[in-house]
């Protein structure tokens, strides 16, 4: 029987040491143009792989067997340099091993992402429990980003159920008023996610420059929110992205704002040369 046959009158059976197997790792990639994964490191070879085939995790690991996981997201901006953000261990459930990979990125998205459409999700939030803490049940999330492409939009927020914003799937929200305060929702019943956290350490640069009044979190009803002149998500991975309609209202004046421009220029100085207290040089050998 032919190993690359996929009927199941046998079940092929490979050797420990089988070059059959490797082989046949290779040939899951040989037709992939870009290797979506230029590296990853892993605790299982107690190095960095390069070669996608071998980008794998035991069947054992907690990750895969219970549903356990360690999700914060990392920027790296230089060959020899990662930006880690804090985080808390307690947070964590530990698991058998460890892996890192690494993307590519397009130095266009360097600048703030276009502007984008959000609703107000119908989806029950998680408890203030689950939502402070970081874990994998992201059910509510996908509904709720879902919920979101059914209407025409590309974001969702929650809100509470005392009436104030929470955040969005995998992001918080961040709002500029017209008297040019930054406020982001407190972090009582959300995720108090580490680029938000950064930003309200770096945002208080534009004070000093006159272009922010204040920088504080704080309760913010639907009507305050929906009033702002800004508005935009927070996240490592986008880092800044703003909204500029909510459930068909438009946020200001309907354009990405200044301040949302700025800050997302904080955000990408800070991870390209933020300070070395946050940074971990890597010993290739």
């Amino acid at each position: 029987m032919d190993s690359s046959n996929s009927s199941l009158d046998k079940v092929w059976v490979f050797s420990s040491s089988s070059a059959e197997l490797l082989e046949k790792l290779h040939a899951k990639w040989s037709s992939v143009e870009k290797k979506p994964y230029p590296a990853m490191y892993s605790s299982i070879f107690g190095g960095i792989v390069l070669d996608p085939a071998l980008m794998v995790i035991p069947i054992d690991d907690h990750m895969a067997g219970c549903s356990f996981g360690s999700i914060p997201p990392i920027g790296i901006q230089s060959e020899d340099l990662i930006s880690l953000p804090t985080v808390n261990p307690s947070m964590h459930p530990n698991s058998a091993g460890c892996c890192v990979t690494v993307q590519e990125r397009d130095s266009s998205t360097r600048t703030c992402p276009s502007a984008k459409k959000g609703i107000a999700s119908t989806i029950p939030m998680k408890s203030p429990l689950f939502a402070t803490m970081k874990n994998v049940n992201y059910l509510p999330n996908v509904l709720s980003k879902m919920e979101a492409e059914e209407q025409g939009a590309s974001a969702s927020i929650w809100v509470d159920d005392e009436g104030y914003i929470a955040e969005g799937p995998n992001v918080n929200v961040a709002f500029v008023t017209h008297d040019k305060e930054l406020i982001l929702p407190s972090f009582d019943k959300i995720l108090s996610g580490c680029t938000a956290n950064r930003l309200l350490q770096l945002a208080p640069k534009l004070v000093e420059r006159g272009f922010l009044k204040c920088v504080k979190t704080a309760n913010l009803t639907v009507e305050e929110a929906k009033g702002a002149a800004e508005m935009m998500y927070v996240r490592s991975t986008l880092p800044l992205l703003p909204i500029v309609t909510w459930d068909e209202q438009t946020i200001g004046d309907g354009k990405v704002g200044e301040l949302t421009m700025a800050l997302s220029d904080l955000i990408w100085e800070d991870m390209v040369a933020g300070p070395e207290t946050q940074r971990i040089p890597v010993p290739y050998a």
